[in-house]
């Protein structure tokens, strides 16, 4: 991977499946978010926006240990943090304008996040609805016992105690995300166990047949109508 292909613009444009569609992810450390995104959303075509795969690839490159807290807090790693918010900026688009990267061609979008900030997602959403967006948010949530658990396997873990303060804040957004984006476009899926638990796996299949109805449905709002209208009369 290199720089210009991170933030080189895509061209799929009208012709893409799911363009007007952004799914947003929640969920606190070691919550899986990973895991249910390759499982639900794996295939769909949408573009993912996470500055933590850059931030990855740039410290990485520059040869930087990511277990270790001290470097990841010294200048130069917050400059490879910063560096890497600004790509993938660049590759998402400028929101406000619709210009750029994948907002130019109103690309299908995965917004991958902790879900610390309710107010960030909220003002992200609406500048997605004004460029004619549909949203929705899967809520991914465990036990603060198995946040616990898997943060301890990571090769990036963080101290138990920002685990639990990060887990209750998360769990605290949950219904604030519920009122941002309404109960029908609002999906929690429990990732604490095992798809052999039926609750669990019955719980993936509801979710997973509503985000496909999601991704299916056709762009409703006026502004997009107008955009798709445009681009198919160039």
């Amino acid at each position: 991977m290199h720089v210009n292909e991170i933030i080189k613009p895509v061209e799929e444009g009208v012709n893409d499946p799911h363009i007007f569609k952004a799914v947003f992810l929640a969920g606190g450390p070691g919550s899986g978010k990973s895991f249910v995104a390759n499982k639900m959303l794996k295939g769909s075509g949408l573009r993912t926006v996470n500055s933590d795969d850059i931030y990855e690839y740039l410290m990485k490159k520059k040869d930087m240990d990511m277990s270790d807290p001290s470097v990841i807090a010294s200048p130069q790693g917050q400059e490879t943090r910063n560096k890497a918010k600004e790509l993938t900026n660049k590759r998402q688009g400028d929101i406000i304008t619709g210009k750029g990267g994948y907002l130019e061609g109103r690309l299908g979008l995965i917004i991958d996040g902790t879900g610390k900030d309710v107010a960030k997602v909220a003002k992200a959403t609406e500048q997605l609805k004004n460029l004619g967006y549909d949203t929705m948010m899967l809520f991914v949530n465990t036990s603060e016992e198995v946040a616990q658990e898997r943060n301890m396997k990571r090769d990036r873990s963080i101290p138990s105690v920002m685990v639990s303060n990060m887990w209750k804040q998360v769990q605290n957004n949950l219904m604030k995300f519920q009122q941002v984006f309404g109960a029908a476009n609002f999906h929690v899926v429990d990732n604490s166990g095992g798809l052999e638990d039926p609750d669990r796996k019955a719980n993936f299949l509801e979710v997973d047949r509503a985000i496909d109805k999601f991704l299916m449905s056709t762009p409703s709002d006026r502004r997009a109508k107008a955009w798709i209208q445009d681009q198919k009369s160039k």
